[in-house]
């Protein structure tokens, strides 16, 4: 095996390790590392939570005194600054590792080539860009988050083959397959918050959990302007998970009261709008935001710039029906000129349906 191929393989291990604490490292990004020496993993750890030590740290200690004169594989470039915890490449120089792979340089400007630099000038050997994609889209929030001080947007929805994303009676259970369920349930374990309109709770009654996955089950968010919800409602139950209610000033004051009773967080927000609640989950530390609102809020989410990314699973089905709901409203472009188009596009098919993948250019 080449050294090119080994070192993407022993990223591709940094990334595994990683994934471990996805969902769970929020507003830090999702890290692995892993020392190898004579070809052989000596040691290995993963950042798994904030104030907890970082990857590189845990793969040292892994390692103990083997770590002499080994490199060491991290997917993000190793910090040279004290925040909750020390520098990482404080530890490396003190393990006296003799070289450093790094996946990407860190966008946050505490670190960004900082770090890079001081182990160089330890005399320790460094290279960057190893699978560097795959890297970037790990931690793609995070990067978001660092670079533009706001929550990453994906806007998730099921339609079928004409489009529809339920029938023309409102019935939508179900567009896609068992599947492609699991892997939106797996999806929501990566993120810190998922987001519904109030139109989605009385028709749907969903969940929003992770019962299909394993992971920790996101903030359950809803946004409803006028507050008309039921009294009753699965996302009601907070012993599974939290729910935060976002509407406007002075609604329905008896069905709040009746909410914060049930240990429902409701906060009064106007004029309430996608931004506005994004603007709120970025100060409350949170990074992933999952959308899986109807066409209506989803039209208005992108109009306002809050997604940045689409995930559109399409089912071999079709329902027809001319009113029949889609899964983006009115955006206002009338010519197909003016259509958005999306980036770095991926498609896949899951069981019998697909699933297409791709980033928005900024409106």
């Amino acid at each position: 095996m080449s050294q090119e191929n080994f070192d993407q393989q022993m990223m591709q291990r940094c990334l595994t390790l990683a994934r471990k604490a996805s969902g769970y490292t929020s507003p830090n990004p999702m890290v692995g590392a892993i020392v190898v020496k004579n070809g052989q993993v000596i040691g290995e750890g993963f950042h798994f939570k904030p104030g907890e030590p970082h990857a590189e740290v845990f793969a040292l200690r892994d390692a103990g005194e083997n770590a002499a004169g080994a490199t060491v594989y991290v997917n993000l470039e190793p910090c040279n600054h004290y925040g909750r915890t020390p520098p990482c490449t404080k530890a490396l120089i003190a393990a006296r590792v003799a070289k450093v792979v790094v996946g990407i340089v860190d966008p946050n400007p505490l670190v960004s080539g900082k770090g890079i630099a001081k182990l160089r000038d330890a005399g320790i050997e460094v290279k960057v860009g190893v699978e560097e994609i795959a890297c970037r889209r790990l931690n793609e929030a995070f990067c978001h988050r660092i670079v533009h001080h706001k929550c990453f947007g994906i806007l998730k929805y099921a339609m079928t083959l004409d489009g529809k994303i339920a029938t023309s009676t409102g019935h939508s259970a179900w567009v896609t397959g068992t599947t492609s369920r699991q892997l939106v349930h797996q999806t929501r374990a990566g993120c810190d918050a998922v987001i519904v309109g109030g139109n989605t709770v009385r028709r749907d009654n969903p969940h929003l959990t992770v019962h299909e996955a394993t992971g920790r089950n996101p903030l359950r968010v809803v946004m409803s302007r006028n507050l008309h919800l039921p009294q009753e409602a699965n996302l009601w139950n907070v012993n599974i998970a939290p729910t935060l209610v976002f509407t406007e000033w002075g609604q329905n004051p008896s069905l709040q009261a009746d909410l914060r009773n049930k240990g429902v967080e409701v906060l009064e927000l106007s004029p309430l709008t996608p931004s506005q609640v994004m603007d709120v989950l970025y100060e409350r530390q949170l990074s992933r935001i999952l959308w899986e609102c109807g066409g209506v809020l989803g039209a208005q989410a992108i109009r306002e710039g809050v997604i940045q990314k689409i995930m559109a699973f399409i089912a071999p089905k079709i329902i027809g029906g001319v009113s029949a709901a889609s899964p983006v409203g009115d955006l206002g472009l009338e010519k197909m000129s003016d259509a958005l188009s999306l980036q770095d596009v991926t498609i896949r098919q899951i069981d019998q349906d697909m699933l297409v993948e791709g980033y928005l250019k900024k409106i």
